[in-house]
């Protein structure tokens, strides 16, 4: 559902597969009195190197209750090196850095709250595998987000392979739902950038996503520079909607960023490929196409052609990210900052403790066990969390134009179990969906509790990352944490 006139419901995810619910019985999925989030206070600030800050932590209730939680938090710092904390949540800037960015946690049992330290210190450089992450702030553009809740915005770099011609590039949606860059056309306004031949054409490519929409263009390469760090002769994809002739089967593709709600796409999900060994002798796979002039045919293209995540062809910090995001309040937030960081235990700003692996199948999902077993999807690209309700009247649907979306009374706190793949480990997740119609009528942006339907899938949109740390492993790469595919938090 996009429109001019209400919020976007954008499901990001990758190239779209058949799911498929099971039969599993579980507790009743309604609770009544859980820690549901914790807030961190301050949630953003800046000091000096050798300066102090003390950080305080509230308990936030499903009956909308708090209670102050500093007896008995827990304390992380996910950069150490940056800024220590102790038991009591005070903490002392160390880097001597330009500026260099942490993220304070407070943990009680399986619920986390978060805040962003910034250190500024002396000449050294920043840490080169962070990307600053805004949602709907600062990196994402004005005239593609109104109207857009939940959007998480990055900037990458392109440049023509083997050279110093370049491109910096805002308003990237940073989702983990999907695998390999994609940008459109309109915003590659000084790079050139390689096509890929494969056969006697150009390869292109539609990408079709699980909110209906699909973008289309021909694969090019680029080098990639995300943070300071750079991927050489990456596939991406250029969306560009008058390239070649467009397959009916794709659709009718995006044409410009502001139709997409975005500039581009950067998939950091657990795969590598956004096909893989499907696409490899399967010319009617129904994704990649060869095309000489206006003639577009299905092609099967090997690997090295495919559309890939720019973060396995790094030199270092190739096997996963971290993206560490505040808790967001019952009532939204404005927009609000965070970070991508580039690798798994890779350096010192990158090694999580206290997480759960979940290891996820073929195709990057876990098991969410809500009434009934679930594909989960934990996919930063999708503005809120989309599942099938357990009962019409617990959440019903909004009134048309918006009935996509949940319009409860009042808030509804809800549990539901992520697992493994394979069914284990498993642990309750506690959130909370909101009346989307008050949410969207709000000042703010940015929404813990944005909630709607989907049929067969648990898609635990950004909604789950305020308030968390979640590592996204990517698969055949290994870390502390073991070999990916896998989520972590």
């Amino acid at each position: 559902m996009k429109s001019s006139k209400i919020p976007i419901l954008f499901l990001i995810l990758a190239l779209v597969s058949g799911c498929s619910g099971g039969g599993s019985s579980t507790p009743s999925p309604l609770i009544t009195t859980e820690l549901i989030s914790i807030d961190v206070e301050p949630a953003i600030s800046s000091i000096l190197t050798g300066s102090t800050e003390q950080f305080t932590a509230t308990g936030i209730y499903s009956n909308n209750t708090t209670t102050n939680l500093m007896a008995s938090i827990t304390w992380t710092s996910s950069a150490p090196d940056v800024a220590t904390i102790n038991s009591n949540g005070f903490t002392t800037a160390v880097s001597t850095a330009t500026t260099s960015t942490t993220m304070i946690m407070a943990r009680s049992g399986n619920t986390t709250g978060s805040a962003i330290l910034t250190v500024t210190g002396g000449s050294a450089a920043p840490a080169g595998n962070v990307l600053p992450i805004t949602v709907n702030g600062s990196l994402c553009s004005a005239s593609t987000s109104a109207y857009y809740p939940n959007k998480p915005c990055v900037s990458v770099t392109v440049c023509n392979p083997g050279t110093s011609t370049c491109q910096k590039i805002d308003d990237i949606l940073l989702d983990t739902g999907s695998f390999g860059l994609r940008i459109f056309k309109q915003a590659l306004t000084i790079v050139s950038l390689t096509p890929i031949i494969s056969g006697f054409g150009s390869v292109a490519e539609c990408a079709q996503f699980g909110d209906g929409f699909s973008e289309w263009g021909p694969v090019q390469l680029a080098d990639v520079t995300l943070g300071s760090e750079t991927a050489k002769n990456v596939p991406i994809q250029v969306i560009d909607s008058t390239f070649g002739t467009i397959p009916s089967a794709c659709g009718t593709p995006d044409t410009n960023p502001s139709v997409a709600g975005f500039t581009g796409i950067l998939g950091v999900g657990v795969l590598i490929h956004d096909c893989g060994s499907a696409c490899i002798s399967d010319a009617s796979n129904g994704i990649y196409y060869s095309c000489n002039g206006p003639a577009c045919t299905g092609a099967a293209v090997p690997l090295t052609s495919q559309v890939q995540n720019p973060v396995t062809l790094l030199s270092t910090d190739n096997n996963g990210v971290i993206v560490e995001l505040p808790t967001v309040p019952s009532n939204g937030s404005s927009s609000v900052n965070g970070i991508l960081v580039l690798g798994i235990g890779t350096k010192s700003n990158n090694i999580p403790s206290g997480v759960t692996v979940y290891k996820a199948d073929a195709v990057g999902e876990i098991t969410t066990i809500f009434s009934s077993n679930y594909s989960g999807i934990i996919d930063s690209g999708s503005n809120g969390f989309f599942f099938t309700p357990p009962s019409a009247g617990l959440l019903p649907n909004c009134p048309s134009p918006n009935s996509a979306w949940f319009c409860p009374l009042s808030i509804t706190t809800l549990s539901a179990k992520n697992a493994g793949a394979s069914g284990s480990p498993s642990s309750d997740v506690i959130f909370q969906i909101g009346n989307f119609i008050s949410l969207a009528n709000s000042p703010n942006n940015v929404f813990s509790n944005l909630g709607g339907s989907a049929p067969g899938i648990f898609d635990w949109g950004l909604p789950l990352y305020f308030g968390r740390n979640i590592c996204v492993g990517i698969e055949g790469k290994a870390s502390g944490l073991g070999t990916g595919p896998y989520f972590a938090y």
